[in-house]
């Protein structure tokens, strides 16, 4: 192609727009909330009355596939080839390496003294690990769809309030609930699953990706509701990885795209009678976000390490 011709097709790309010129909500102001995702650099943010209040970049290799902050501020992470765990004065409290040729994707505090994270592997593993003693105190192995391609394996999983493990087989296409020993007791097909956050009605809450489209699913495995990109002219999306359900039975997703020519949205929030609310985008600085994955909303209620696996907590 001819310099000429690739500057106009350069252009066509970058004059068409990814999301209306005005998107509801109140941007930034809308909520406070923890910030991070899928590319490099390895950046987090914390969105405080509208602006940043604070910000971290991990110097390693890979990508922030999660994050939590829990109530004494401090922030666990993982990123692709560790887990770490820090204060918000930017000091490493903990960290874990991966073994060679594994990654991890997903990481939950128990407590304040136990991690549980999904190791990707030849042989696949979920481990529960004390950080004050360094030990591991659980592990077992879970199935996968190919042990020679890692890096598809597994994105996410959390705990429910029954303390079974809600995990996302990527390349299963499935999500499946473990119990403390490693038993499978309950699990569904879902073609493109990516996130999986289970809620207090005990139901489960799924992103899947590449469709894009959330699903709440009863445990019976009937949708009970569901939310598809396609429902929202004049927005185009890359993939929904994660989706988030607020105590006013909002749902916050996450659209985890390149910032192109700035007007694709990172999240979007709909009330339950699917109608827009919060629109977020911001690839500007002082608040060039980047790509997202995960959001956390800070408020005084929130309490992630109050979880628990069969008896550890």
């Amino acid at each position: 192609m001819s310099l000429s011709l690739f500057c106009k097709a350069q252009t066509t790309i970058d004059t068409v727009r990814s999301s209306p010129v005005t998107v509801p909500g109140k941007g930034l102001y809308e909520h406070d909330f923890l910030y991070a995702g899928e590319g490099g650099p390895e950046t987090m943010f914390i969105i405080k009355g509208g602006s940043v209040v604070w910000t971290y970049t991990h110097p390693a290799k890979g990508e922030i596939s999660d994050a939590v902050m829990l109530s004494n501020g401090n922030i666990l992470f993982a990123h692709q080839f560790g887990i770490t765990l820090i204060d918000q004065q930017r000091n490493v409290l903990w960290n874990y390496d991966v073994p060679d040729g594994n990654e991890v994707h997903t990481a939950v505090p128990i407590g304040n003294n136990h991690v549980l994270f999904v190791q990707n592997g030849k042989i696949a593993k979920v481990i529960v690990i004390n950080i004050k003693t360094n030990k591991v105190e659980k592990e077992f192995e879970v199935p996968v769809g190919n042990p020679e391609q890692v890096h598809p394996q597994f994105r996410h999983a959390r705990l429910t309030n029954n303390g079974t493990l809600i995990l996302a087989h990527m390349d299963l296409h499935e999500i499946v609930e473990y119990n403390s020993d490693g038993k499978a007791i309950w699990s569904l097909n879902v073609p493109q699953v990516w996130g999986v956050t289970p809620l207090k009605n005990g139901n489960v809450l799924v992103a899947e990706e590449r469709i894009p489209q959330v699903e709440e699913y009863d445990q019976t495995g009937k949708v009970v509701w569901s939310y598809s990109g396609k429902e929202l002219p004049g927005f185009k999306f890359g993939g929904w990885q994660m989706a988030y359900r607020l105590d006013n039975g909002n749902t916050i997703i996450n659209n985890w795209t390149g910032k192109g020519n700035k007007t694709p949205v990172q999240f979007i929030e709909v009330n339950k009678q699917k109608k827009l609310v919060w629109a977020l985008r911001s690839w500007d600085q002082p608040a060039d976000l980047g790509p997202s994955t995960i959001l956390q909303i800070i408020d005084n209620k929130n309490r992630p390490e109050n979880v628990r696996f069969g008896n550890i907590r």
